[in-house]
Formats: C-alpha cells, structure tokens, sequence
C-alpha cells in the first residue's frame, strides 16, 4: 500500500467545501421551511378567528324607498 497516497487523500480539502455547503444549504432550507409554517399557523388562526365574526354578525335589511 502506497502511505503517501493516503497521506494525500487525508490532507485534501477539496471535498470538505462541498460538505460544508450541503449542510449551510439544508440549514438555510430546513428555517425557510420553520418560519413559512410558523407564518402559515398564524394566517390561519387569525382568519378562523375573523371569519367566526363575520359569521356571528347580523347585517340590517336595507330598504330604498
């Protein structure tokens, strides 16, 4: 076995970049995806919470004459 090869190889940092940017990317993807469904729990509270008082209300009849 050639040890300068392995030598070599262990010393090379060519595929550390890549590894490095793998993980920065799933971190960024993995907190886009937490604060969209963070955004989407809230959108939807709040139009539950809307759309029960715009159903409770009681609109008066209109009369033109």
């Amino acid at each position: 076995m050639d040890w300068k090869r392995v030598w070599v190889f262990g010393r090379d940092e060519d595929g550390a970049v890549t590894v490095d940017w793998v993980v920065l990317t799933a971190a960024i993807l993995l907190f886009g995806v937490l604060v969209v469904s963070m955004i989407l729990s809230g959108a939807t509270d709040l139009s539950g919470g809307a759309g029960a008082r715009l159903g409770a209300a009681e609109v008066p009849a209109v009369r033109w004459e």
